[in-house]
């Protein structure tokens, strides 16, 4: 049998019996209702913040993984770009140098990425700072090994090919000096002939008489015949392309024994002796080209039989600051 329960009455100082209806009933109901109401709502929202999930955790611990994948593989990238520095440094001292080869610049090893942010679909993820910085890196060293690449198959090219480039350059001296009695001048500052002034001679002459053979300092192809001016310049001249970035010049010639467009190999008589253009005496000016910019030509007789003392005496000879023919 249930509990009868009364409510103090003020008004008549009594106690009044309570009748359990359909009433009482739905506003209990109701306050129970929005107490577990209320109370879901604060487990909702408290809860996560203060106890973890287990999927949270595990999302957690994935998370710390990554962020030691990506500390593990910038430690990588560190020691490979170490490598590759290294690699790109014998490039282009040792290999490149060896065959004569244009060095790479800077600003094409290193050259970053232009136009829009490649990046931005990163920028929304956790730890996005380190993802997209990781993602450069790994771009920039894709970058490199290409250029590297490209690099090494131009060196393997010029190794395939360098008995050719060993019969091209420019190895021996244009006339026949085995004494080395016709080394009139070299490469420096000299008295010019005609004006009397000190000018640099970019080159060599070699004193002999008129109708001298002169040979071909390697192979190549004659890219120009010029009789140039009377009384001045270079007067008849020949030039030879011979490949691999070396070009070689005649010039003060008597006749040719060439033509423009004729492919030659060293030790072809490609002209004779004379004293034109701006001469004061029978001779040959010779010059060695490399990649366009004038050299010393006494750099490049490797092909002559010479001592060692036969060689720095033509250094001696070459080297006085005697005039020049020219």
């Amino acid at each position: 049998m249930s509990k009868v329960k009364y409510r103090y009455n003020p008004e008549t100082l009594s106690y009044d019996k309570i009748n359990k209806g359909l009433k009482y009933y739905s506003s209990r109901i109701t306050i129970y209702f929005l107490f577990v109401l209320v109370v879901g709502m604060l487990t909702y929202v408290i809860y996560p913040h203060v106890f973890e999930s287990p999927k949270e955790k595990r999302l957690i611990r994935e998370n710390q993984q990554l962020l030691s994948q990506y500390d593990i593989m910038n430690k990588k990238l560190d020691q490979l770009e170490l490598v590759l520095d290294d690699i790109e440094l014998r490039d282009e001292n040792i290999y490149r140098a060896i065959f004569q080869a244009d060095s790479i610049p800077n600003s094409i090893r290193r050259a970053g990425f232009g136009g829009t942010n490649r990046y931005k679909y990163l920028e929304d993820m956790d730890n996005s700072d380190l993802v997209i910085t990781t993602a450069k890196r790994l771009d920039i060293v894709m970058k490199q090994l290409y250029v590297q690449s490209t690099s090494f198959d131009e060196v393997i090219d010029l190794a395939m090919r360098k008995e050719e480039m060993l019969r091209c350059v420019p190895a021996i001296m244009p006339i026949s000096n085995r004494d080395l009695r016709r080394t009139a001048s070299g490469w420096g500052y000299r008295i010019h002939p005609i004006y009397k002034d000190k000018r640099f001679h970019y080159g060599m002459d070699f004193t002999a008489p008129t109708g001298t053979d002169i040979y071909a300092a390697g192979d190549g192809v004659v890219t120009r015949i010029s009789t140039g001016k009377i009384g001045s310049g270079y007067g008849k001249r020949i030039e030879i392309d011979h490949g691999f970035g070396y070009t070689t010049l005649y010039a003060h010639l008597n006749e040719f024994n060439v033509k423009k467009g004729h492919k030659v190999k060293r030790g072809d008589i490609i002209g004779f002796v004379g004293s034109t253009g701006g001469s004061t005496a029978p001779h040959l000016h010779y010059e060695v080209h490399v990649k366009g910019k004038k050299v010393n030509p006494h750099h490049y007789y490797f092909k002559e039989d010479f001592t060692a003392e036969q060689y720095d005496r033509m250094i001696q000879i070459s080297t006085n600051s005697n005039q020049t023919f020219d």
